[in-house]
């Protein structure tokens, strides 16, 4: 079974594997509190699935912190 989005198509927009994994959550966890995808006719029916479709989409991205 072939997850999509790809995780190397993933990677092209978020390179840290820990970031993409802790967005996806957070992202998760909000839209099981507020119901709310940023997509339209989304294949996953999961959270996280969603999540990651979303990043994949460029509707969901992070920006790193200056330091």
């Amino acid at each position: 079974m072939m997850l999509e989005p790809s995780i190397d198509a993933l990677q092209e927009k978020i390179n840290s594997k820990y970031t993409l994994v802790t967005l996806s959550a957070r992202r998760a966890r909000q839209m099981q509190e507020t119901k709310q995808v940023l997509i339209e006719n989304p294949k996953s029916h999961k959270y996280v699935g969603l999540a990651l479709e979303e990043i994949q989409a460029d509707k969901l991205y992070y920006e790193a912190a200056e330091e």
